[in-house]
């Protein structure tokens, strides 16, 4: 087993876990340990991890299958376990601001968590920071278990059984991103989930929305649900429950979508940033708290 050393980054979430080396099999004992820390810590952080995206793959499917993206323009043409968060192409030519994926990737500046638009959400995320800005660019992470804790009881009860609309489509509204083709909208329909669910391993109860992907509350009018969506997200990303990081090339995050939202700061998109990310597809549909 690997020595590992696990040192918390934030109060609410977030730990930096060193002496492991992504590049070698991990053996039982040490994914036991990781898996583990993951759990008490929603987010783990693993520094000077100089990998291919072929490793990044094996670590990943050690948690369990990976999902293949649905848009070719996001996914790796060589490796397509992996999702391309970049504003640089698969041949290594920065793209013009007005491409279609930088509008899609900007959207991450928003509070979200990934494939919420799907029957069964991912599981979790592994993102490796290859290239990264100097200034902008930081990754934050909220703790949904501490966020729905802190909810008065009144907002808990005006949630409690109810359903979001989760709709991939939706991004369409908020920027000027490459419409779904026929075929991308007959495998991405919209999808309700339970806004209160329970985590499967630590059976915890978080509130759970992905504002990019919401338009919609069942039993409520546009306006209705809008406005405590806004509200809704607006308190996740308080203080006490984000914990920001900074990167370093090549760190590698790993983050439970399960718990936890998260968005990106600004940066400048005329300088290189290039970040692969390998999608833990889920075990089960989202379950009701």
């Amino acid at each position: 087993m690997s020595e590992l050393t696990i040192r918390p980054l934030h109060p609410a979430l977030g730990a930096e876990v060193t002496g492991i080396d992504f590049a070698a099999p991990m053996d039982d004992a040490t994914f036991a340990a990781v898996h583990a820390a993951w759990m008490e810590h929603l987010v783990l952080v693993f520094p000077n991890q100089a990998v291919t995206d072929d490793q990044h793959i094996a670590f990943a499917r050690r948690f369990g299958d990976l999902e293949i993206h649905h848009q070719d323009i996001i996914k790796s043409q060589a490796a397509p376990e992996i999702f391309r968060l970049s504003n640089v192409d698969d041949d290594g030519k920065m793209m013009p601001v007005d491409h279609p994926s930088i509008a899609q990737i900007s959207l991450a500046q928003r509070w979200h968590t990934d494939s919420s638009f799907r029957p069964v959400p991912a599981m979790g995320s592994i993102l490796h920071g290859l290239e990264v800005t100097d200034e902008g660019g930081v990754t934050c992470f909220t703790n949904m278990y501490d966020v729905y804790g802190a909810l008065d009881e009144g907002t808990q009860a005006r949630i409690a059984d109810r359903k979001a609309r989760h709709d991939f489509g939706h991004l369409a509204k908020l920027a000027p991103v490459k419409p779904l083709t026929a075929a991308e909208r007959r495998a991405m329909p919209p999808v309700w989930q339970p806004m209160v669910r329970r985590h499967p391993v630590t059976n915890r109860t978080s509130l759970y929305i992905s504002p990019i992907y919401n338009d919609a509350i069942m039993d409520m009018n546009e306006g209705e649900a809008m406005d405590l969506l806004a509200r809704l997200t607006e308190h996740a990303g308080r203080d006490e429950f984000v914990y920001r990081h900074v990167w370093s090339p090549d760190d590698i995050v790993m983050w439970d979508n399960r718990c936890t939202m998260h968005q990106v700061t600004p940066y400048d998109l005329s300088r290189r940033r290039i970040m692969h990310r390998a999608t833990v597809m889920g075990d089960g549909p989202v379950v009701a708290a």
